[in-house]
């Protein structure tokens, strides 16, 4: 009957084996997967307030701010606060004209070393959607949900602003 303990031994070492192989074999979880693509065309300017529709569910509460008064030349525009499950999130771009020509979260969850890690890896998504869609009809970021909806949120409280 030594059999037994020498069979529970094997069968604990193949375990170990298969789940350190499948553990390694996994991807970490800082790279996210974008969400499907938006079926809307980007447009070349910044969409009229009546075109454009705001999304998320969360609402802001802390004014926005801009410097310049025209609608041409350069000028940043900064979005309203929007609170999220996870922390406030406040975007600013910079319009050269009707173009957004830089975006960044002014404001994005950090209130625990998690949010940091998610967020450093998806507030460049979403300013690279911003740039390249021109709008705040963008995808969110899958794994960031909370932080890519205050985000559109204050993205297009940003771009109201530019047309009131």
């Amino acid at each position: 009957m030594k059999a037994h303990p020498l069979r529970r031994t094997v069968l604990t070492c193949a375990s170990t084996v298969t789940v350190t192989v499948l553990a390694l074999a996994m991807k970490p979880h800082s790279t996210f997967a974008r969400a499907a693509p938006s079926t809307s065309a980007p447009s070349a300017s910044v969409p009229s307030p009546s075109a454009s529709s705001g999304s998320g569910s969360s609402s802001g509460s802390s004014s926005g701010s801009s410097s310049g008064g025209s609608t041409s030349g350069t000028r940043t525009l900064t979005g309203s606060t929007v609170q999220t499950r996870y922390g406030p999130v406040q975007v600013e771009i910079t319009l050269s004209g009707s173009k957004i020509t830089a975006a960044r979260a002014v404001q994005s969850p950090s209130g625990d070393p998690r949010s940091r890690q998610i967020n450093a890896s998806a507030v460049p998504v979403l300013v690279q959607e911003t740039l390249s869609a021109q709008h705040a009809q963008i995808d969110t970021v899958s794994g960031a949900t909370f932080t890519s909806e205050g985000y559109i949120s204050s993205l297009q409280s940003a771009i109201d602003q530019a047309h009131g």
